[in-house]
């Protein structure tokens, strides 16, 4: 099992280079094809328009969308020209609300989509949706790339966060590429329930099937030390000079982590090493 075929979002310049840089490496490192959608986003309401107004503020809104997206392809083409991977671009113009079916239409067909932390200075809403687009409507494996990170992780060193979900099951299968290249592979398990089905042998079941796939894992069990899963997956990352993240992404609904937040949201907002999710 590789990755073949991996696909990035661009919808403003804000990170590009960055981005497409870690972007190509993994392509190559890969053998893969990348392709890059560039999108302008019309964020234009409806609401609150007086009569009249709306068609002419909706043409104005389409125009710069247009010349946003062409305007970040051009970028695009001169940045990948002549680079040493197979590698395609495309452009659309999509609304706040289009995002989830283009990303989704376009991830669905990836093996892998790499995007980058969706919080941040100079981040809008429509980055927090192509993640959620790319989880949810293209039932794809998302790698999101710290802030600030200048090269390509090597992947030498990896966490997977276990909890007997399906949403980890899935992404542990969606990172088997790399965890099959990794020097050290932790299996973190916190506050294991004491009835549950692997009571007497906490994450020995996903241990056994990654070593028929080559993966010699250990399994570290923690105990809920602090308030928030995030926060003890932050520790325990940092303990084991980890630089990526393996978990399941919204094992509970989108909405609920909205409003109370969960271990999705928050390591989004504070991994300092990449993190690949799956839902």
């Amino acid at each position: 099992m590789s990755y073949k075929s991996l696909v990035t979002f661009i919808a403003s310049e804000t990170g590009m280079s960055q981005l497409l840089d870690h972007a190509v490496s993994l392509a190559q490192r890969f053998d893969a094809h990348l392709e890059v959608c560039c999108m302008g986003v019309d964020t234009t309401q409806s609401m609150g328009f007086y009569a009249g107004a709306p068609a002419i503020i909706y043409q104005d809104a389409l125009d710069s969308a247009k010349a946003s997206a062409e305007a970040l392809q051009k970028n695009v083409r001169t940045r990948l020209d002549g680079q040493s991977l197979r590698w395609g671009s495309d452009s659309a113009v999509v609304s706040l609300g289009g995002i989830s079916s283009y990303v989704g239409l376009k991830a669905r067909f990836a093996d892998l989509v790499v995007l980058p932390q969706p919080y941040g200075a100079g981040r809008g809403p429509q980055d927090e949706v192509v993640i959620e687009s790319a989880l949810f409507e293209g039932d794809a494996p998302v790698l999101v790339l710290p802030e600030g990170a200048k090269l390509m992780p090597d992947f030498n060193r990896i966490v997977l966060g276990w909890n007997q979900s399906d949403e980890a099951v899935h992404a542990a299968r969606a990172a088997l590429p790399l965890l099959q290249g990794a020097d050290t592979v932790n299996l973190v398990i916190i506050d294991p329930p004491t009835h549950g089905p692997e009571r007497s042998d906490p994450g020995g079941l996903l241990a056994q099937m990654l070593s028929r796939h080559g993966v010699s894992a250990d399994v570290s069990v923690l105990a809920r030390t602090l308030p928030r899963t995030s926060d003890i997956l932050a520790r325990h990352i940092k303990d084991q000079d980890a630089d990526l993240l393996v978990m399941g992404a919204y094992g509970r609904s989108r909405l609920r982590e909205a409003i109370l937040g969960g271990a999705t949201r928050d390591m989004l907002q504070q991994a300092e090493c990449a993190v690949l999710m799956k839902h």
